[in-house]
């Protein structure tokens, strides 16, 4: 769909494109959407743009908000919330599933529902499950509205660490030594699954990550130097996630590049290097939203490996079949190889992130970056493409 389609009669001014701006969710990056949310509200070009907010609760309720992005900030370490920002809280907002018809309702119990017009394209700013991993979209794909970003399998994949790294070795794309353990094998046999990462380490060494595999923003990661804290370190994990996914130590460098589709196709942005923080055990959910890490843009690597790391990146986004944007995360080991680590989909997007960050030093700035992606939405029709 382009702008084109939005023509009204002669005697009807052309309308604006309505962008519903949708944050929050259900997992446990819920507050960093919202931090995302209010960045991108304050970024999007409003005499371009109608906007037009909708928050998830944590519960799953989809709440008409406030257009308040001060009130989308993290404040003294607190993160914000949709039931902060939400109108009511009983009332809920409808998409159409009908194709036909893009009028999105709000309603509450005992209200006639109001009609709150219709939206030509969704910006989606949810990052975890329930959101950036093709829930979210495949219910835009019924619905027939145009959103921002990689479409249902690509999100699927972006989410799932251990299908994204199957997907990646069979494009030729050096992964890390890892292991997963699934619910099943956990909920069967306990003694066994340990000892299937018990082996692991033997194999490998110490110290070992261990992870929820379907979650981002490192929340649920630990560190584990030995046996010894295996345990908590899978209980963690599985608070976030019923399957786990562990991962060898990589020594070398933590390279990122983001990838942006513009007209002619996706473009890769000059990387950035993050560099090992002094207080954390490694670049973790404090290290990345609290405490304002400072990532090195651009990182400071030769001509070849810089244009070497950003063609992998466009190669990653390919490979996942992506659309829209992609943060790429890389290690640059010691012996001069570049391993892919992981794709984000719809990465950290806050002032302080990094996937902006690196666009803005590679000439596209914060507000040019929300107009390419709503614009790359509307390009897009949905459905098979």
């Amino acid at each position: 769909m382009s702008t084109e389609n939005l023509t009204q009669s002669p005697e009807q001014p052309r309308r604006k494109p309505r962008v519903a701006v949708v944050f929050g969710g259900r997992s446990s990056e819920h507050g960093i959407s919202v931090v995302t949310a209010g960045a991108v509200l304050s970024a999007i070009d409003r005499s371009k743009y109608d906007v037009l907010p909708i928050g998830i609760t944590q519960d799953g309720r989809w709440a008409l908000t406030a257009d308040d992005p001060e009130r989308m900030a993290i404040v003294d370490r607190k993160q914000p919330s949709v039931e902060q920002l939400a109108e009511s809280t009983e009332g809920g907002v409808v998409l159409p599933v009908d194709p036909s018809n893009r009028e999105v309702v709000y309603s509450e119990p005992g209200s006639v529902p109001k009609a709150l017009g219709e939206v030509d394209v969704v910006f989606p700013v949810l990052h975890g499950p329930y959101g950036e991993d093709g829930t979210l979209q495949g219910l835009l794909e019924l619905s027939g509205v145009p959103y921002v970003g990689s479409g249902v399998l690509a999100s699927a994949v972006g989410q799932d660490k251990d299908y994204m790294k199957r997907v990646f070795t069979s494009f030729g794309l050096k992964v890390g030594p890892y292991v997963v353990i699934r619910p099943r094998e956990w909920q069967q046999d306990e003694s066994a699954a340990r000892k299937k990462i018990v082996d692991f380490a033997g194999e490998h060494g110490w110290p070992l990550f261990v992870k929820p595999a379907r979650a981002g923003s490192s929340f649920g990661i630990t560190k584990v130097d030995d046996l010894a804290g295996l345990d908590e370190a899978i209980e963690e994990a599985q608070r976030h996630d019923p399957k786990i996914i562990v991962e060898a130590l990589l020594r070398g460098r933590e390279i990122e590049c983001g990838v942006l589709e513009f007209e002619d196709g996706p473009r890769a942005s000059v990387p950035a290097e993050i560099p090992p923080v002094q207080s954390h055990a490694f670049y973790d959910f404090e290290a990345k939203y609290i405490d304002s890490a400072a990532g090195i843009v651009p990182a400071p690597l030769t001509e070849e490996q810089t244009a070497e790391v950003r063609r992998l990146a466009v190669e990653a986004f390919e490979a996942a079949s992506c659309e829209g944007l992609v943060r790429a995360d890389f290690f640059l080991t010691d012996d001069g190889e570049f391993v892919i680590n992981e794709i984000n989909t719809m990465p950290g997007f806050t002032p302080i992130s990094m996937y902006p960050r690196m666009w803005q030093e590679t000439g596209v700035s914060y507000a040019e970056l929300v107009d390419r992606l709503v614009q790359a939405a509307l390009r897009r029709s949905t459905g098979l493409r």
